[in-house]
């Protein structure tokens, strides 16, 4: 019979906390892939994002209504796909512009290249511009700040998909931790794992899993713009913003999501049962929802989204917003912000830890967060 090999050449063999890190971290991506409700939740936000994009450009009202003053402009406008509604005079084209009876002019003008002038209320279809002429100049009799889709769809866009991500992940680690504790596979788990490891495991798997699948729900969403030919339609000046915006969002997420995860794993540290789970994770799911909400309902720039952008908790939605919405910002404004976000994601990671490690091992009904920090 073999005998033992000494417990200090066990321990030689065991790996370090980084192994251990990467261990349960695939642990917990090996479960959650796995799951078939995360599975079908999935697929049923792929689908919801490429039926957003696509259904609208199939079931679109019919072509822009154009005026016009002669038959030969008619022809240049209806070239583009464009509906052209002849007009007998300058200023009655303009009136049916305002008042909304057509969704833009074309009319002669003596100065430019081409002879002829685009005039729109706020906003005017790129897609007409570019078929009467580049070089013809285009008047917006009340120009927007930003334009009105834009300013709908970009706090939608970063909103939805950071909220969504962060309360599917968030909710799979505490619900993974609580599961543990009422099973007590917990105590086996912390026998050959350091609390703090354990925790960092779990965070570092729900987070490569939430970066993954946000890298394949932009891939539809870009692909639903080129099927439905909405990507030719966005104005040209927005698209380096709209690429600066999505670019920041990155780094803005990580860290945003490890501020908020290490929330999670706490909420589940906290309770017993799964059924207990809701009395501790409806703060943090409030933490989630509150700045999306802000942001939504701040969707023009100003001072509020400006101070929306640079707290920790609001600032991976509203700083990619800022950027669509005022076309970039200064890059001391998006580096301060990320520095505080890292800061505050720090600072709410150790002290998670010290909760986590206070209330893991605590069975028997809800621990409180004074237990949680005086009993490690």
């Amino acid at each position: 019979m073999t005998p033992d090999p000494p417990v200090a050449d066990r321990a030689a063999e065991r790996p370090g906390a980084r192994g251990l890190l990467w261990v349960v971290a695939r642990r917990e991506m090996a479960v959650k892939l796995r799951d078939r409700a995360f599975i079908v939740s999935g697929v049923v936000m792929l689908v919801l994002i490429g039926a957003a994009l696509v259904v609208p450009a199939l079931l679109a009202g019919g072509p822009d209504r154009v005026a016009v003053l002669d038959a030969r402009t008619a022809a240049v406008v209806e070239a583009t796909g464009a509906e052209a509604v002849t007009t007998s005079s300058d200023d009655e084209a303009t009136a049916a512009v305002r008042s909304g009876d057509v969704d833009a002019a074309v009319l002669p003008d003596a100065d430019s290249p081409t002879g002829l002038r685009v005039v729109a209320l706020e906003s005017v279809s790129s897609v007409l511009v570019l078929g009467v002429s580049e070089a013809s100049p285009v008047e917006l009799l009340e120009p927007a700040d930003a334009d009105p889709l834009v300013a709908v769809f970009a706090p939608l866009a970063f909103g939805v998909l950071f909220m969504t991500t962060s309360l599917l992940f968030g909710l799979s680690i505490a619900q993974s931790v609580v599961e543990e504790k009422q099973t007590r596979v917990v105590e086996i788990l912390v026998a050959a794992v350091p609390v703090r490891t354990l925790l960092a495991g779990k965070v570092v798997g729900a987070a490569v899993l939430a970066i993954a699948q946000t890298a394949v729900l932009a891939a539809v969403a870009l692909g639903g713009l080129a099927l439905s030919g909405r990507a030719d339609a966005l104005p040209a000046e927005l698209l380096p913003s709209l690429a600066a915006a999505v670019g920041w969002y990155v780094p803005f997420f990580v860290a945003g999501f490890l501020l908020l995860a290490g929330m999670w794993a706490v909420a589940g540290a906290l309770v017993s049962r799964i059924e207990d789970l809701g009395s501790t994770t409806t703060p943090v799911q409030l933490v989630v929802m509150l700045p999306f909400f802000a942001t939504v309902f701040v969707n023009s720039p100003g001072p509020a989204l400006t101070a929306l952008s640079f707290v920790p908790f609001s600032a991976p939605v509203a700083m990619p917003v800022r950027m669509v919405l005022e076309g970039g910002v200064p890059v001391w404004q998006p580096l301060t912000a990320l520095a505080l976000l890292v800061v505050g994601a720090v600072a709410v990671v150790l002290v998670a830890a010290r909760l986590y490690e206070g209330s893991l091992l605590r069975t028997g009904g809800t621990t409180s967060l004074r237990q949680a920090w005086r009993r490690r």
